[in-house]
């Protein structure tokens, strides 16, 4: 019996499962791969009991699609790939990283009022997130942004 290719590439995919403490998968810097890779990590919450609507999943969902975004958008490297990791932590709480191969490229964060576009979804960020910041990417070349969201986060 053979298998078709979507069938093969499904299967490589990351299962969400109850049981796993961490959700790690590598995704294009494309809108397309963020786009999947907020969604992995949509049902990986689901899988841990953190159902859409309640309050961690929406900000590990804000929180994704704005790194993920951030990823594909100001760290894109052509031929590399971006890289999702999601775990528990000790808690309940959700630590959401984000990696990507521009490690010269640091996020910038704006205040509201200024004229400048972009820096503002870290804004958000901050403001769901118990803590967020970046480090080297190991292993690889970039850096890897990160966000620990509480088990209940942290609305502003």
């Amino acid at each position: 019996m053979t298998t078709s290719p979507r069938q093969e590439r499904r299967s490589a995919l990351p299962l969400p499962l109850a049981d796993q403490t961490v959700l790690s998968f590598r995704f294009t810097p494309s809108p397309r791969g963020a786009r999947l890779a907020r969604r992995l990590a949509c049902c990986q919450m689901d899988a841990w009991g953190r159902h859409h609507g309640t309050p961690a999943h929406d900000a590990v969902e804000l929180i994704l699609a704005e790194l993920a975004n951030n990823a594909v958008t100001h760290g894109r490297v052509p031929g590399r790939d971006a890289e999702l990791r999601l775990s528990r932590e000790d808690g309940g709480g959700v630590r959401v990283e984000v990696s990507d191969a521009r490690g010269e490229r640091l996020p910038e964060t704006r205040d509201a009022g200024t004229g400048e576009e972009g820096g503002r979804g870290l804004l958000l960020v901050a403001a769901l997130a118990k803590e967020w910041g970046t480090a080297p990417r190991p292993g690889a070349p970039g850096k890897t942004v990160w966000a620990v969201v509480p088990a209940e986060p942290v609305r502003g």
